[in-house]
Parts: C-alpha cells; sequence; structure tokens
C-alpha cells in the first residue's frame, strides 16, 4: 500500500513510515504540494494509488460531491499528533482496513474508535 500524507500531518512521520514500517509513504511536502487544493491532493493520490491521509473533513465532502470511487481516503480525528503517535495510529488503520483501503474507503479515526465506509459514497437522501 502506498500513502500520501497531507501538509497537516507532521513531515517526520512520513519518515518514520519508511524507514521504521517499510510503508511507501511520501509527504504533500516532500512532493511540491504544500501549498496544493484538497483537490489537487486528491488527484495525486488517485494518480499515483496512494491513501491519502489527513485532519481535514474537506477530503471526504469532495470525494461524496464528486461520486468518486478513489482515492482511498483516512481522516485522523485526534488532536496534537506527533510525528510517532501519527505513524502509530496511521499503522493501525492500515492494518485494520488494508482491504478495504485498496478496493476504496473513507475511514475517520477518532481517539477510540474507527469508521469506514465503502467508495464511491453515496449522497444521503433527504426524508
Amino acid at each position: 500500500m502506498k500513502v500520501l500524507l497531507d501538509q497537516g500531518l507532521p513531515m517526520s512521520a512520513a519518515q518514520l513510515l519508511r524507514d521504521e514500517a517499510g510503508l511507501d509513504t511520501v509527504h504533500a511536502g516532500e512532493i511540491g504540494l504544500s501549498a496544493a487544493t484538497d483537490a489537487e491532493i486528491l488527484e495525486v493520490g488517485r494518480r499515483d494509488s496512494r491513501v491519502v491521509i489527513t485532519l481535514d473533513a474537506d477530503f471526504h465532502a469532495l470525494l461524496a460531491v464528486s461520486g468518486a470511487a478513489g482515492p482511498s481516503v483516512v481522516r485522523l480525528r485526534v488532536e496534537g499528533l506527533r510525528a510517532r503517535g501519527a505513524m502509530d495510529l496511521i499503522l493501525a488503520v492500515v492494518q485494520t482496513f488494508s482491504r478495504e483501503l485498496v478496493a476504496g474507503a473513507v475511514v475517520t479515526v477518532h481517539a477510540s474508535r474507527m469508521r469506514i465506509r465503502a467508495l464511491p459514497l453515496l449522497p444521503e437522501l433527504e426524508a
């Protein structure tokens, strides 16, 4: 599995994921995307078959509006993550949901739980 960390995550987490976990990881800042829009980062994730990992809710919304089947996105909703904590959390998500992330999914991670939905996201129907 290949991963793209969004700008809000520590760049050093990408290095830890590569060196200590052997996970093919790049950080947006390492590949010239430090000022990229969310849509541009999603496009790079799709083009390079990378799971996008972010702190930003907009990625899920962009996928929902577009009806896209990829790339998979993991939103971390845990405050104050440093590099090692981010690495540990990302590894837990990847290990728990690897099959689903390869197939196309969005995962939301809270401190005490994780929620997953398959892509494409279907619009919510109003009653």
